[in-house]
């Protein structure tokens, strides 16, 4: 059996920003991944919205590691010639009845310390954005777009070169606490394969199926996880707009059917909410009919032929349907009692936003 100072479990974003904050600290990292690629999941089916942390309560992990992790984000990305575009954000008004959440969005914005929010009358938006309906709107210009995939190359390129290791294919079926470490078995092997001083469980969709195959662990520390289906609609043609247009949030905290753009300016539209019980990625065509429907509250002149689908990313959330959105939860031993352990489980979004800031803090915790 291998001895490693410190295990990864999980190539997302977040798990290698974690990994390489670690390496960078001078810890032996071994990482393990399920899948043939980092990233497959979440971390690259989702908006690549760079966030500026104006939705989060006060306080919470979100928001504290959204708006850190913002500045991190776009200060690494200018350091290391990641594509990226600070493009800006309108969050829209349809309805008088919606301009009473914009307020508290504004207020909300400012308690998390983002003071950069600006307010636009209908003719104001329409000035910016021509093809655009509101009656009143709220610009952040601290938001911006990335390429997701050159990002994480750059996040495990930075690991590497700090000395760890990616072993891909290699999904780990559990982990038994020793006195003399962690000692973790791999699927389809006999025994246990590796022994670890220190485990970080960053595997995303399946974090509660990992934390679930820890011997010993106390189950009342492992939440439950529902999987938060959204599926995206691409536009054909030249997109009509050139920053990311949201809708007023919707009860439940959903940010609605919204308008982002690639770096390459194509737009697309999306994630809606559906709840499933499993991994599934397929998109229905048919959904472009609600899509649809929904565009047109901010942009009128929407033809609903030119919506394909696109793609499809699943939310691992630690609240379920009808439920308040939950923050972040980062469990270690002070936590659930058993040494060498760090659990992360609902790392959705501004988990992209926030992974650096995350990864920083992971490290500061476990030193």
């Amino acid at each position: 059996m291998n001895d490693v100072d410190c295990i990864v479990i999980g190539a997302g974003v977040v798990g290698l920003a974690v990994a390489r904050a670690l390496a960078r600290g001078g810890r032996e990292v071994v990482i393990l991944e399920r899948e043939r690629h980092f990233g497959m999941h979440t971390s690259s089916r989702n908006s690549e919205v760079i966030h500026a942390g104006i939705h989060y309560p006060p306080g919470s992990l979100k928001a504290r590691l959204c708006v850190s992790g913002r500045d991190l984000l776009y200060r690494y990305c200018a350091e290391r010639g990641i594509s990226h575009r600070r493009c800006g954000k309108l969050t829209v008004a349809t309805a008088e009845e919606q301009l009473a959440t914009l307020d508290k969005i504004d207020i909300n914005a400012r308690a998390n310390g983002v003071l950069d929010l600006q307010w636009l009358d209908a003719e104001q938006a329409a000035r910016a954005e021509p093809q655009l309906q509101c009656l009143r709107a709220l610009w952040s210009p601290s938001t911006g777009i990335i390429d997701s995939h050159a990002y994480m190359q750059s996040l495990l390129a930075d690991a590497e070169a700090s000395g760890a290791t990616i072993a891909y294919g290699t999904q780990v079926a559990s982990l038994r606490p020793t006195p003399a470490g962690i000692e973790i078995a791999i699927e389809k092997e006999s025994g246990p394969v590796v022994r670890a001083r220190l485990v970080i469980n960053a595997a995303g969709l399946y974090a509660h199926l990992v934390a679930a195959s820890i011997e010993g662990f106390p189950a009342q520390h492992i939440p439950a996880i529902s999987y938060a289906k959204g599926s995206y609609f691409a536009l054909t043609g030249a997109s009509p707009f050139t920053r990311l247009v949201y809708p007023a949030p919707r009860a439940g905290g959903h940010l609605g059917i919204h308008l982002t753009i690639d770096l390459a300016g194509a737009a697309r539209f999306g994630p809606d909410i559906e709840w499933v019980d499993a991994i599934d990625y397929a998109v229905d065509p048919q959904r472009a009919v609600v899509f649809a429907e929904v565009i047109r509250e901010y942009w009128p002149r929407l033809s609903a032929h030119r919506l394909y689908p696109a793609y499809a990313g699943i939310r691992p959330k630690v609240s379920g349907p009808g439920e308040a959105t939950r923050d972040f939860v980062v469990s270690g031993p002070d936590d659930h009692g058993l040494a060498g352990i760090v659990n992360l489980f609902g790392i959705e979004s501004p988990g992209l936003t926030a992974s650096l800031a995350l990864g920083e803090s992971i490290a500061a915790m476990i030193a």
